[in-house]
């Protein structure tokens, strides 16, 4: 009890550590330490793909299925034999340059001409290829139809369309009609808008025999599971498939999970979207609302890359067609995202297609923290500038809270003497000892835990900013001043490090210092450890640390004083404790 304050501030403090490494594991693609990921309620169509059989969907929203992945063709590594080679174009609009297989219309590469590769110096300049098909990286967008042997993505289609979004036109369409297989013929058609990731795409199916046909459409998206998430030794981003229906709600798919057919996804739904994801980047497949589709995640044979990867693995939803009638011909249209997670744009493609931006388990907090960033940089116009400013407001808005457990630090500090002359008066009487603390702290009318609970408050706020800070894909290559030319990678100098190091260090050494010694060397080396990790972190999360950190120092003072209580400097004492 005679310091029962200071033993809380360290659990609150662990506690909050123990939260970043719990999103640090889920990140990572590790199971919660707490079970609180997001778990749907059904069990994922999952299972190796074979040929396109015409199996059924299944009728029930629940259970475990495995026909659903099955009716989708194989991947490109077990494509069969095709009459003619398939050939590769390129497709340029103002953001993205986009190449095409002939085999199927397959999307195997992605170029986001307006985002840098990186912000070393040598490489500055060069783009970033988000989809590729290479033998460094398998990650390509697919689709077909099943249902019977009819053309899928193993199929050798007739490109048409142009190749260049003309000056003065707001978007091109590429086209791909497929040969006649087994009387239905396949028209894909991609429309590329300027200005926009997302990418409108349309298969229709013509029924050229004297008989009706019922095939499905699939859409589905492959990738290796080379890790492409930035981050360090000490944090990590998710990378892997993503499912929305509005039955399951968003969640995440570990690669792990979909090896050992563990995977639990929303298996049908009329509303909702399949992506992979991975650090600032997504691709998602969405359909209408209405559409019925079913979904699975599934792994694929990699025959082509075995050293890359042994097998792919597929994210996908098939949507049926109402039987076409001789002669007819019916259309399903979606929509193709593969670009950067900016929040605004995902909102307004699908829905709730922003929550790819993963914000943990503080999203209802970091969505108005991000909205409020994103308004101070519109006025700012940089996005360092605007971190510290988002903080000031922060602080100010938790003043007063702030401002009362700095009261009761200040009155702790007050009567720290009388308490340390306590502890040395009845050492040899614990019990007796306490009683007479709590005599003080009832004369003083000091509160022992009066400085905890405007931490636990502020704890997840700034837990949720941490995520948004961390998700924000604006962050990426922008520059704050001088040498920092990115904000979401590490200070290459270590000079932001440094500073927010001594920052954590003169916070330290203004709090009152605990009556027990190993307590008070705790209370530095603590710091000390935490900051190490800040050394790897992206220099804007560092900034926002910094700007914390200061931002409370000024408070703490100013409030000392105004109590009658002048700053104090309790530098540490490592050395032997004399005996006494």
């Amino acid at each position: 009890m005679n310091d029962i304050r200071r033993s809380i501030l360290w659990v609150i403090f662990g506690f909050s550590m123990v939260l970043l490494w719990d999103q640090w594991q889920i990140h990572n693609g590790r199971p919660p330490m707490f079970g609180l990921g997001t778990k749907p309620a059904v069990t994922a169509a999952s299972g190796p793909q074979g040929a396109a059989s015409g199996s059924q969907a299944p009728a029930s929203s629940t259970g475990t299925a495995t026909s659903t992945a099955a009716a989708v063709p194989g991947g490109p590594a077990t494509a069969t034999p095709v009459s003619k080679p398939a050939e590769r174009f390129t497709v340029d609009t103002d953001l993205m340059r986009l190449t095409f297989s002939t085999e199927g219309g397959t999307l195997v590469r992605n170029e986001l001409l307006k985002i840098a590769a990186d912000s070393s110096s040598d490489k500055v300049t060069s783009t970033f290829v988000l989809l590729q098909d290479s033998p460094e990286r398998v990650y390509i967008v697919q689709s077909g139809l099943t249902g019977g042997d009819f053309p899928n993505h193993t199929t050798v289609m007739t490109p048409s369309g142009d190749r260049q979004l003309k000056d003065g036109a707001n978007e091109l369409n590429v086209r791909f009609e497929s040969p006649e297989k087994n009387g239905v013929k396949l028209v894909k058609t991609y429309t590329l808008k300027r200005g926009h990731y997302d990418v409108g795409v349309k298969h229709e199916v013509v029924n050229t025999s004297g008989a009706p046909v019922s095939p499905r459409v699939y859409f589905q998206i492959l990738r290796d599971a080379k890790d492409a998430s930035s981050g360090s030794s000490f944090y990590s981003t998710f990378t892997g498939p993503a499912v929305y229906t509005e039955e399951g709600k968003y969640h995440t798919v570990k690669f792990e999970d979909i090896e050992k057919n563990k995977a639990e996804i929303q298996k049908t739904s009329s509303l909702g979207w399949v992506a992979m994801v991975q650090h600032y980047f997504t691709t998602a497949w969405i359909l209408p609302q209405g559409v019925q589709r079913d979904l699975f995640v599934t792994t694929v044979p990699n025959v082509q890359q075995p050293a890359l990867s042994p097998h792919l693995y597929a994210v996908g939803m098939i949507a049926p067609l109402d039987g076409v009638a001789p002669g007819a011909s019916k259309a399903v249209d979606a929509t193709l995202f593969s670009g950067p997670q900016e929040e605004k744009t995902l909102a307004a493609v699908g829905p709730e297609l922003d929550r790819v931006k993963d914000y943990g388990h503080f999203y209802i907090i970091a969505k108005p923290l991000y909205w409020l960033l994103d308004k101070i940089h519109g006025v700012i116009g940089n996005w360092g500038w605007s971190i510290m400013v988002l903080v000031l407001i922060i602080k100010i808005a938790f003043y007063w809270l702030q401002a009362k457990g700095y009261e009761s630090m200040a009155r702790m500090k007050a009567i720290n003497p009388r308490v340390m002359q306590l502890r040395e008066r009845y050492k040899d009487n614990p019990q007796q000892m306490q009683q007479e603390m709590m005599r003080i702290y009832k004369e003083e009318k000091v509160n022992p835990l009066g400085g905890c609970l405007p931490i636990v408050v502020q704890i997840p706020v700034f837990i949720a900013l941490y995520w948004v800070l961390l998700s924000t894909v604006e962050m990426r290559n922008a520059p704050w001043i001088g040498w920092i030319r990115d904000l979401a990678a590490p200070d290459p100098y270590f000079i932001l490090p440094f500073v927010m190091t001594l920052t954590t260090l003169l916070q330290t050494a203004l709090n009152p210092a605990p009556p027990d010694p190993m307590q008070a060397k705790m209370m530095w080396i603590m710091p000390l450890a935490f900051s190490v990790m800040f050394f790897f972190f992206p220099a804007g999360l560092v900034l926002y640390w910094i700007t914390n950190n200061v931002l409370s120092i000024a408070q703490q003072w100013l409030i000392n004083y105004r109590m009658g209580v002048p700053p104090q400097f309790n530098l540490p004492k490592f050395g032997k404790a004399e005996s006494k």
